[in-house]
């Protein structure tokens, strides 16, 4: 479960999962439990949103390297903004799973972008809610395959993820058990 994480540094969150498993429901809510509970949580919203909100949604290898670094430049904003804990609602592990799933492979600049060992915690979304329609979603059917493809990567990469699942409240407080532990003192 836990990475490799700057001592001087923020708590970074990785959630991830497929398309429609509650990502950012989860990382709004519960960035604002945090905050309720007088913790300094920033929510880093999903970078791909922003960079599709001008112009027509295309999947390019070029586009999928542009959105990998704009979410790490956001990881960054937050970080600089002096946030204590960074709920990252997705990361660059799934801008390589996109990569490889729409265009066969993940290129080298990519692949430079993709440090999952950056995240002290990283929970695993699970598909079992109902698929919300939306221009960036194309994988109704095969969220349990991009589940798998989740699980492959990370245990490719040694991360135990946490894996979220039922309910908004019991995953909630799964999160919230998880991080836990990582919080100081």
């Amino acid at each position: 479960m836990m990475g490799q994480q700057r001592a001087a540094g923020p708590i970074r969150v990785a959630i991830v999962g497929p398309e429609s498993s509650g990502k950012s429901t989860l990382a709004r809510d519960w960035s604002r439990r945090l905050r309720e509970l007088g913790m300094s949580a920033a929510w880093v919203e999903e970078y791909s949103r922003a960079y599709y909100a001008d112009r027509p949604y295309v999947s390019s290898i070029a586009d999928i390297e542009a959105i990998a670094a704009g979410q790490l430049a956001a990881e960054a904003r937050a970080e600089e903004a002096g946030a204590g804990i960074l709920l990252c609602d997705t990361t660059a592990l799934t801008c390589k799973i996109w990569a490889e799933v729409a265009h066969g492979q993940a290129s080298d600049a990519l692949l430079a972008l993709y440090r999952p060992r950056d995240y002290a915690l990283t929970v695993l979304a699970c598909p079992d809610i109902p698929w919300e329609p939306d221009p960036l979603r194309s994988h109704p059917a095969q969220r349990d395959w991009l589940l798998d493809l989740h699980r492959q990567e990370l245990a490719r990469e040694g991360i135990a993820a946490v894996e979220l699942a039922g309910a908004h409240e019991a995953r909630l407080a799964r999160a919230m058990a998880a991080l836990l532990p990582l919080l100081p003192a």
